[in-house]
């Protein structure tokens, strides 16, 4: 991550009114989302702006708002004097995140059986992520299905769709996998857990675990001289 993945500009725009977000990494993103920005991404550009038919008073409190968060987690922000704050909020870990853990769990699992305990959390039939999932996507289609607009039912469709076709495909081979990785009780064999313990006959007195070193990369060539031409 460079520096430059942690500056951020928070200005309202003097051609269009519109106030706007500018710079951040993926994490700023997720934050300018969660308080109620919209995402816009162009060919040569990617900021993030406030829903359109808010008030002047309503701008300022989710810029204010969206400056203290962000400020919280360590971004430096430049904003207007009317959006800055010395406030922070508590930062509370998201759900996103929580099953990112899950990610990096199978990443250090060394059994078939550890796997399979992770993406029980997603498959589970009653209270699995995934069921939890479609539920979501139910509840949105019913709710754009009394919207009143002319494109409501077809969200609603879509959702639904979603939903009954590629979400169930999604279950159903996450959790045959799962099934097959249960069933199979098995150390992976590229893998195993470090016990921090140094073997007898360890020369070294500076190691610390039996691990072996990682493996030696490879020096990248250089790239090819092209050939002076010929006069």
């Amino acid at each position: 991550m460079t520096l430059s993945d942690r500056l951020l500009t928070l200005r309202r725009d003097p051609h269009s009114g519109e106030v706007l977000a500018r710079g951040g990494d993926p994490e700023a993103h997720s934050i300018l989302q969660r308080t109620d920005w919209v995402p816009v991404v162009r060919v040569h550009e990617h900021y993030h702006r406030l829903p359109t038919g808010l008030d002047g008073a309503k701008e300022t409190r989710l810029a204010t708002r969206a400056v203290a968060r962000l400020r919280t987690v360590g971004y430096h922000v430049d904003c207007d004097e009317d959006f800055d704050t010395e406030l922070r909020e508590q930062h509370h870990l998201p759900l996103g995140a929580r099953i990112l853990h899950r990610a990096a769990q199978i990443r250090a699992a060394t059994t078939t059986g550890e796997v399979a305990d992770v993406l029980t959390e997603l498959t589970a039939a009653h209270d699995g992520v995934l069921t939890a999932l479609d539920d979501v996507l139910v509840a949105t289609a019913e709710f754009h299905e009394g919207l009143g607009e002319p494109a409501d039912p077809h969200v609603a469709r879509r959702l639904r769709h979603l939903a009954e076709e590629y979400l169930q495909i999604i279950r159903t081979d996450l959790s045959d996998t799962r099934n097959a990785l249960a069933d199979r009780q098995m150390a992976h064999p590229g893998r195993r857990t470090c016990t921090n313990e140094v073997p007898a006959t360890e020369r070294e007195r500076s190691a610390v675990c039996a691990c072996p070193p990682p493996p030696r990369a490879l020096a990248t060539p250089p790239p090819p001289v092209a050939a002076a031409p010929r006069r």
